[in-house]
């Protein structure tokens, strides 16, 4: 297209799901309102339970405590906006605000899927090789793992966003969905995008298929060494330790996967909708849920920590 023909984008407008009656959306509101506070509030537990209880500070929650810092920064970037969209009608998102939108979604989402890859090696290395267990994973290791899962997302985050908005966008500026992700901003570019969405794919295949299939390896390993057990009693506490972990993962790499790699022409933008709803809206209220009502530690502890925190008040 001609350089006179184009007009500059400024702005971008979410279609998010203005398609829907007004009734339709204000139940949804209220929906994404309710599970926004949940999850807000069931990570926010999670971090002050793991934190203020002395039985819960094992790797396995150090790394949790990470997960649901995570989990608050994806609702946070991603969440409010999508409220705003259905409530005041508010579409309109300056190009900076989708910049820095999809910079910290990616951010989150990369550094997600490598922590939950070093939680598998945690579970990995508590079952299958016990005795060196307080060796491997000391304060230092866990430390560092949890660094480099947290700082795997800034090279991509930096890198798709960066390149992407460094094209020029000209003519429509209507994006297909309630944020700011790769695959509906690109298809708003006026030039070839063939060697970023190749670069994509890539960073696709880095951060959610190989973390995947390390956990995938983990558990096939934990699973063996589980069968191996002599003791009833060792086996279920292994798999009482391994599921809510399982759980988590399975949910936001089912999502994830077939988010990123079915063929654009077999997935509709309403699907893709629905699809990312599950990993960025659901999936971090699920996570406190699932190990508050999965592992019997946490249970306790925020027993104690609520008994402790009425008994102060009563004094």
């Amino acid at each position: 297209m001609p350089w006179g023909n184009w007009t500059i984008v400024h702005e971008f407008v979410l279609v998010s799901f203005s398609a829907l009656s007004s009734e339709l959306q204000a139940l949804l509101f209220l929906l994404f309102l309710t599970i926004y506070l949940v999850t807000l509030t069931g990570n926010v537990l999670i971090i002050l339970v793991t934190t203020a209880d002395s039985a819960l500070q094992s790797p396995m929650y150090f790394f949790l405590r990470n997960l649901s810092f995570l989990e608050i920064g994806f609702n946070l970037v991603i969440v409010p906006k999508l409220l705003g969209t259905l409530i005041m009608h508010d579409t309109a998102i300056s190009f900076l605000g989708c910049a820095t939108q999809m910079y910290f979604s990616f951010f989150c989402g990369a550094a997600e899927c490598c922590l939950l890859a070093t939680m598998a090696y945690d579970h990995y290395t508590a079952i299958c090789n016990p005795l060196r267990y307080p060796v491997i994973m000391g304060h230092r290791a866990c430390a560092q793992l949890a660094a480099a899962s947290w700082f795997s997302g800034i090279p991509v985050a930096t890198v798709q966003t960066t390149w992407i908005f460094s094209f020029q966008f000209g003519g429509p500026n209507r994006v297909n969905h309630f944020f700011c992700d790769i695959p509906p901003v690109i298809a708003l570019v006026c030039s070839d995008t063939s060697l970023l969405e190749l670069e994509s794919l890539t960073a696709t295949v880095l951060f959610i298929l190989f973390p995947f299939l390390l956990i995938l390896g983990s558990y096939v390993r934990i699973l063996s060494a589980i069968f191996r057990m002599p003791s009833a009693k060792g086996k279920q506490k292994a798999f009482s330790t391994c599921t809510s972990h399982l759980l988590v993962a399975s949910l936001f790499y089912s999502t994830a996967i077939l988010m990123y790699f079915r063929p654009r022409s077999s997935t509709s933008p309403e699907s893709k909708k629905l699809l990312s709803l599950s990993y960025t809206v659901v999936t971090p209220m699920l996570n406190p849920v699932i190990y508050s009502l999965r592992n019997n530690e946490v249970k306790a502890a925020l027993g104690r920590v609520i008994r402790k925190t009425l008994g102060a008040q009563k004094l």
